[in-house]
């Protein structure tokens, strides 16, 4: 059986890629990928790990042939196209507690 494998192609703390990888997953971090990049890579995940940078939209979706999770660090999901995901059955996930411990931070400070 073959492992699981994800991309980052946002910058992120090498904690998250820890975390994969004590999973059994394998991952590949390439952040600053053009788009013609990320099209050219994206068939051969089953994950994609993003932050804000990276698009993901109904074109990059249609190279993403094995992709089956989006999951994005932090709050929103403008950045995703979440009708396109839902048709091809790709699960679009967020984090939004994920800012609430430096959100916190601020208020303090202030």
């Amino acid at each position: 059986m073959t492992r699981p494998k994800v991309l980052i192609s946002d910058s992120m703390s090498s904690q998250a890629a820890a975390i994969f990888e004590e999973r059994g997953v394998e991952v590949v971090q390439s952040s600053k990928l053009s788009e013609a990049e990320l099209f050219e890579m994206i068939a051969d995940f089953d994950g994609l790990a993003i932050r804000s940078s990276t698009n993901v939209t109904a074109e990059l979706l249609e190279h993403a042939k094995n992709l089956k999770v989006v999951g994005r660090a932090g709050i929103g999901v403008d950045n995703v196209d979440v009708p396109a995901c839902t048709k091809r059955g790709i699960v679009v996930m967020n984090t939004p507690l994920g800012n609430a411990i430096t959100t916190a931070e601020h208020a303090m400070a202030m």
